[in-house]
């Protein structure tokens, strides 16, 4: 049986490959599995926190594997569960990192750069203004 590669595939595996070495950059995590419970934490968290049109639209720029990871067990009718202050949307990641040993804040401040990297600046800026006005430094 030979191996037929299917290009869409194979270009989003790339590009995620270079999302999670870019973010273990970013962050100083040890290597892409770290890099991904990071991103798979903060992502989450920042998901539930939007309102459905801007959770969606946020999805739109990531990359096709990171998307589905992003809507993975997502539950529209449940959200947005908004964030009261910093130390709430650092909860949940943190209850999302589980024993990652990695800092709830650390995580965010570096996918948050990443995210800032990579996506349109405007969805970035619709994004830090659903946020509580206490969690948009995170992004500087």
């Amino acid at each position: 049986m030979t191996k037929t590669e299917v290009s869409g595939l194979e270009t989003t595996i790339q590009k995620t490959h270079e999302w999670l070495e870019d973010l273990a950059e970013i962050g100083g995590f040890f290597g892409p599995q770290q890099a991904y419970t990071a991103l798979h934490a903060v992502l989450h968290t920042l998901r539930d926190t939007l309102q459905i049109n801007e959770a969606v639209q946020l999805a739109s720029g990531l990359p096709m594997l990171i998307r589905g990871m992003y809507f993975e067990g997502w539950k529209p009718a449940h959200v947005p569960v908004p964030a009261r202050h910093k130390q709430d949307f650092l909860d949940r990641v943190g209850e999302r990192l589980r024993n990652a040993q990695i800092d709830p804040e650390h995580a965010c401040r570096s996918v948050f750069t990443l995210l800032d990297m990579k996506i349109d600046a405007g969805e970035i800026e619709d994004v830090r203004r659903m946020l509580h006005h206490t969690v948009r430094p995170m992004f500087d």
